[in-house]
C-alpha cells in the first residue's frame, strides 16, 4: 500500500511538471492541415522568402514571414519574426504553421505560443510532404 501511494505521488508530481512545462506543439499532417485552411485558418509560411518564390501552398490566406535567414554563417534566426507575425496577425487568429519539412516550423510554433498565441499547428514534414501528397501549390510561372 505504501509503495502504491508513493508511485500515486510521484505520478502526480510527474503530472504537475509536464503541465507547467508549457503547452505542448500540435503538430498535424497536410491533410489536416489542408481541412482547417479550408475552414478558415490562416497559413504561415517560415520559409525564407527564397524558398516561398520557388513554390508554396496554394491556400487564400497566407503570410510568408521567415523564421530563420540565410547568412554568411549559415541560417540565422529572424530576430523580428514575432514583431512581423504580430503586425500581420493577432494572438487570437488561427494559424496552420509550415516551412520545408517541418523543423523550422516546430521551433516557430513554439515560440508562437509562448508569445501568447492561442490557435496554432504545425504542419509534419512541411511543404514537402504537401507536394508528395499531391496536394495545391502555386509556383511560378515560366518565362515564355
Amino acid at each position: 500500500m505504501g509503495i502504491s501511494c508513493f508511485g500515486f505521488s510521484c505520478g502526480i508530481v510527474l503530472l504537475l511538471m509536464l503541465c507547467s512545462s508549457g503547452a505542448e506543439v500540435v503538430t498535424i499532417d497536410v491533410h489536416a492541415a489542408k481541412d482547417l485552411m479550408k475552414s478558415g485558418h490562416g497559413y504561415l509560411d517560415v520559409r525564407t522568402v527564397e524558398e516561398y518564390k520557388k513554390g508554396h501552398v496554394e491556400v487564400a490566406k497566407i503570410f510568408n514571414i521567415p523564421y530563420m535567414f540565410n547568412s554568411p554563417q549559415g541560417r540565422v534566426k529572424n530576430p523580428q519574426f514575432l514583431t512581423e507575425v504580430l503586425s500581420a496577425c493577432n494572438k487570437e487568429d488561427r494559424l496552420v504553421v509550415g516551412c520545408q519539412s517541418g523543423v523550422r516550423s516546430l521551433s516557430a510554433t513554439s515560440d508562437l505560443q509562448n508569445a501568447g498565441f492561442k490557435h496554432v499547428s504545425n504542419i509534419g514534414g512541411g511543404y514537402l510532404a504537401w507536394v508528395d501528397n499531391g496536394l495545391p501549390i502555386e509556383k511560378p510561372k515560366e518565362d515564355l
